[in-house]
């Protein structure tokens, strides 16, 4: 089955960055129809929105998974605090990425299961086969947990069905 990457985003100069957006996600499971209605949104504002399907469905599962095993039974219920889950999304020319920080160090890890009609255990599965690739990383520093991300390619610009 898949082995998790523990990798930094694959090389990306942070100068080409063409956009970024971010959302705190606070510590219930409504917050992934949260991340879905951001993402809607930010990849409509970046002319992006053909690409919503697969980018909403990697983004649900990552915030599922962050909010279901990135977080201590404490987190979940607690309020007032600073939203332990956060969605960022970065563009390139050529790649978007969709990140999702959480307070946990564990390493994500993809289930073995052969019964694709099973109702959970197939998160990173999908994340794999949606996105041309995906990894994680522990923060350090002044931020603690980890980042998993999903990086889709995009078309060249002029190379799409519409260029001339």
């Amino acid at each position: 089955m898949l082995e998790p990457l523990r990798q930094g985003l694959p090389p990306l100069d942070p100068a080409a960055v063409s956009d970024a957006a971010s959302c705190a996600l606070p510590a219930r499971y409504e917050a992934v129809r949260e991340a879905r209605h951001f993402t809607r949104r930010t990849l409509d504002q970046w002319d992006m929105g053909d690409r919503f399907d697969d980018v909403c469905l990697v983004v649900s599962e990552l915030v599922t998974n962050a909010l279901r095993h990135g977080l201590p039974a404490s987190t979940r219920c607690a309020t007032g605090q600073e939203p332990p889950v956060r969605l960022h999304l970065m563009r390139w020319t050529e790649r978007l990425v969709c990140a999702v920080r959480d307070p946990s160090h564990d390493s994500p890890v993809a289930r073995e299961t052969d019964d694709f009609s099973a109702e959970s255990g197939r998160g990173l599965f999908l994340v794999d086969s949606f996105s041309d690739s995906w990894g994680w990383h522990p923060l350090a520093g002044a931020l603690s947990g980890k980042v998993v991300w999903a990086l889709f390619r995009l078309p060249r610009p002029g190379s799409g069905p519409h260029a001339e």
